[in-house]
């Protein structure tokens, strides 16, 4: 059961997606993970939802906890129309720079949505074949997006622990790639590795 705080909140966040579910208007809700991170991908979702049924604990990922991100991505994952997943490697990142990088993850995530309307978290003149409408903290306003910045977050945080197994010693299961003061003694004390954006470490750490 959710209580009457939380259900008003997610009433307000299903305010500006049932506008174009009565319309008939096919909705994508469009959100990313890992721009500021030191290491690994960013990571873009394109979630087209269904008007019905409703998921209750749909919010902001940053706003729920790991446990509960992952029952929702489950949730999610199994009702939504279209769920697609973009991503911009380190090197890509650090060729285009992380905006630019970003906007490549989120086109590539909206592959095959053919939405009419994509609501993007903070983003728009992406070029795709619908209507884009940028929202300024989007996954606190639009039920879509905040679909999407699930799918989003917890797709990054899974590929960030198997990379952990892979390049043991930084720590990425725990911090997901960024720069917490354990990670960046890490790569003093490492060096950097592959899945590291050599354009942002080398602002706090001089490469070897």
């Amino acid at each position: 059961m959710i209580n009457e705080k939380r259900r008003a909140h997610l009433q307000s966040l299903l305010a500006t997606d049932t506008t174009y579910w009565q319309a008939g208007i096919r909705l994508a809700g469009m959100d990313e993970a890992g721009r500021g991170p030191l290491a690994g991908p960013v990571v873009a979702a394109c979630v087209v939802m269904p008007a019905e049924p409703i998921i209750e604990w749909v919010d902001d990922s940053k706003r729920l906890s790991e446990a509960r991100r992952e029952q929702v991505y489950e949730q999610i994952m199994s009702m939504a129309l279209f769920v697609g997943i973009g991503r911009a490697q380190p090197q890509e990142i650090d060729d285009i720079n992380i905006l630019q990088a970003t906007f490549a993850a989120m086109r590539r995530a909206a592959e095959g949505a053919h939405a009419q309307v994509y609501l993007i978290d903070a983003v728009d003149g992406l070029g795709l074949d619908g209507q884009e409408r940028a929202l300024i903290h989007g996954d606190a306003l639009s039920y879509s997006i905040a679909a999407a910045s699930i799918v989003a977050k917890v797709t990054r945080d899974r590929e960030l622990r198997l990379l952990d197994e892979q390049y043991s010693g930084y720590g990425f299961a725990r911090h997901k790639g960024y720069g917490t003061a354990e990670h960046i003694q890490a790569i003093r004390a490492l060096g950097p590795s592959p899945i590291h954006r050599r354009s942002f470490i080398t602002r706090i750490v001089p490469e070897r």
